[in-house]
């Protein structure tokens, strides 16, 4: 993971895409999120982390005008990397996640809504809780313009926030939520093999 992300932040075009990427997930997440509000039940933790992610999307597509200012203006396939697997990601992990639950709980609709958030955003704080502050070393490492280390601090408040609402949820949350990161697991190394890929195509042509 490392010297992937070595490579990204010593090419300009392809860090400048990066950045796009993590935005396009970001901003997935928080839609992810708002898709899963209950018409009236919402509470303020669930509103604050959709608005947070948003946040985010936006301060990592400010990032790239640190780059350039000539790409990644949407999110289209040409403008992040490994796009395929960047746009299933998020979806894959919550379409297997509901089913994981629906096998385990007694759930209705709303109810099966809400807890897939809880398991899926808990499995992608631990995520960003790994992937931001290794990215913000090699930032560092190579004198970059560009931050996240505002992110890692939200995102580690995001992570005990989640364990809060799933202590709540159920006793056994843990049981489950390590089959949920095994799912993601799988999932985050599809991705990261894409976008390995295509770097070293892109760096090496």
């Amino acid at each position: 993971m490392d010297y992937l992300l070595e490579r990204i932040v010593q090419h300009n075009v392809t860090h400048a895409k990066w950045l796009n990427t993590l935005s396009y997930m970001e901003n997935a997440g928080a839609r992810k999120i708002s898709a899963c509000e209950h018409p009236s039940e919402v509470n303020i933790i669930q509103l604050k982390h959709a608005a947070e992610e948003h946040r985010h999307a936006y301060y990592l597509k400010k990032q790239i005008l640190k780059i350039t200012s000539s790409i990644c203006e949407n999110y289209n396939n040409s403008e992040l990397l490994g796009s395929t697997s960047t746009k299933r990601y998020l979806h894959h992990l919550d379409i297997k996640t509901c089913k994981y639950l629906q096998q385990n709980f007694s759930l209705n609709k709303e109810e099966l809504k809400y807890a897939a958030y809880l398991f899926v955003t808990y499995a992608i704080e631990v995520r960003a809780d790994e992937l931001y502050p290794i990215y913000q070393q090699i930032l560092t490492k190579y004198s970059s313009k560009v931050m996240v280390k505002s992110i890692i601090l939200e995102e580690e408040g995001h992570l005990e926030e989640m364990i809060a609402q799933l202590d709540k949820f159920s006793p056994d949350w843990k049981i489950h939520a390590e089959q949920i990161l095994k799912i993601e697991k799988d999932l985050h190394e599809q991705w990261i093999n894409s976008i390995s890929q295509e770097v070293f195509q892109e760096n090496y042509a």
